[in-house]
């Protein structure tokens, strides 16, 4: 592969409170330093970066249609981690190019951030998401 990891950028925890889970972690030391809302299955979500030094968390609470499956996972609530890469584009062509299972048909653009972000997934043997991202 010729694309570069940089470093693990974010972990997603998907929550059924985020003013609830941003209290949680503020009272850890982290501090919200980006918050957004999003689409989700035809409602809309919304989303807060909590970061404490070069930690950073992301939590998550989708819409009320989604919370009950949220709220009785059995097995955990990471739900993914992301890898920082220089260049979404070619992360991608490069992950499908050797069979990797993409979750996505293309990076998708998010409007977090100063200019936004592109990401994707790919699944790994047992399932588990692996989220590449560009912050623009």
């Amino acid at each position: 592969m010729n694309f570069k990891i940089n470093h693990i950028q974010h972990i997603g925890i998907p929550v059924t409170d985020l003013n609830r889970s941003e209290m949680f972690y503020k009272k850890l030391g982290f501090e919200n330093v980006m918050a957004s809302g999003f689409d989700h299955n035809g409602g809309r979500g919304k989303m807060a970066m909590m970061q404490k030094g070069e930690m950073i968390v992301e939590i998550y609470q989708f819409p009320d249609p989604a919370l009950d499956e949220i709220r009785n996972r059995a097995d955990g609530h990471v739900d993914h981690v992301a890898f920082d890469v220089d260049d979404i584009d070619l992360a991608f062509s490069e992950l499908k190019n050797a069979s990797f299972r993409i979750v996505e048909d293309a990076p998708v653009f998010l409007p977090f951030w100063k200019n936004g972000c592109k990401y994707f997934n790919i699944l790994g043997p047992d399932g588990e998401r692996l989220e590449f991202n560009q912050i623009l």
